[in-house]
């Protein structure tokens, strides 16, 4: 009989962690008492993905950015398409372009794994993920906040319609930010992730071969993997040292060597140029700002308390 009334005791207590757990605000220390061994775990996964191929941590920071400009870092850009809604893998943004899923499905399996059962949100591996890729990539850490929750739907229109798009100019960008709650400081900060990673011959052909805002030889060096025509999927560094954060995407654009149109426009006689020259002097004080611009980011509208759920797994709603 005691037994039975101990392990009812336990039951109870388990049940007020989790509840309790997923019914406060946005918390770096979320998971410190349900899962210690939740934020370990995901590291070890993300050092091993990057280890393996440089260019993953730019792909997985890139999905956590998709996530939270469609609906809110809710993990919706996970969702495989159902018969109600089209996946936002397919969104113009992120189809044949958004990568790094097994790596997500791998790191899932091993949260559940040391948690004994699935407590960790998807939505909240991302932001992980993130950080992690950065990090291991040599760029600055932040403290991330975590407790989301998962939606159970996607929306490819709202990924259409607000994913910022290579070919934006400057007021695009502002506006496309500011919907998020996000400032010209955030906008500049957050486009600094273009230090790591490439971009396809496709999102940046009209750049290299109608644009006079370019350095010639710039130009003709990138025309050389990205014809006229086809080549679409040619991958071409988004700056100089595509395999490390650093500082080098600002002094790039500076130098009118920003591969993208919406890079460039970031340093061509609008209000962002002072930011751009500031982060090209000083790789302290833009990896200072793009972390937080990174937990700003992380705030936007989340799932929290009773809304959504947490996933069983990331590609579908359970």
């Amino acid at each position: 009989m005691a037994s039975k009334s101990c392990l009812y005791l336990v039951a109870v207590i388990m049940l007020l962690l989790t509840t309790n757990a997923f019914s406060g605000p946005l918390s770096p220390e979320f998971y410190d008492t349900i899962c210690p061994q939740a934020l370990p775990a995901i590291k070890r996964v993300v050092e091993e993905a990057v280890q393996q191929e440089r260019r993953m941590g730019a792909s997985l920071l890139r999905v956590h950015f998709h996530d939270c400009f469609v609906n809110g870092c809710d993990g919706s850009i996970l969702l495989d398409s159902t018969p109600s809604f089209t996946s936002e893998k397919f969104a113009l943004a992120n189809n044949n372009s958004i990568r790094g899923f097994e790596v997500i499905d791998r790191i899932k399996w091993e949260v559940d794994r040391v948690c004994g059962r699935p407590v960790v949100s998807c939505a909240d591996i991302l932001a992980v993920v993130a950080r992690d890729s950065v990090v291991a990539l040599g760029g600055p850490n932040w403290k991330v906040k975590l407790g989301r929750r998962d939606s159970t739907t996607a929306s490819i229109d709202t990924a259409n319609n607000d994913i910022p798009a290579p070919s934006m100019d400057l007021p695009a960008l502002i506006n496309t930010f500011s919907k998020q709650g996000l400032d010209i400081k955030d906008l500049v900060a957050l486009s600094g992730g273009h230090t790591i990673g490439f971009a396809q011959c496709f999102t940046f052909r009209d750049r290299i071969y109608n644009e006079t805002n370019i350095d010639s030889d710039f130009a003709a060096q990138r025309r050389v993997n990205c014809p006229r025509n086809g080549g679409d999927p040619n991958l071409a560094p988004l700056d100089s040292t595509g395999g490390l954060f650093d500082n080098k995407y600002f002094c790039d654009l500076v130098s009118k060597k920003g591969l993208l149109h919406s890079d460039q426009a970031l340093f061509n006689g609008g209000e962002t140029d002072s930011l751009v020259k500031k982060y090209s002097y000083n790789f302290e004080d833009f990896a200072e700002d793009f972390g937080e611009s990174m937990i700003k980011m992380g705030d936007i509208r989340p799932l929290t308390g009773t809304q959504g759920q947490i996933r069983y797994n990331c590609r579908r709603a359970n």
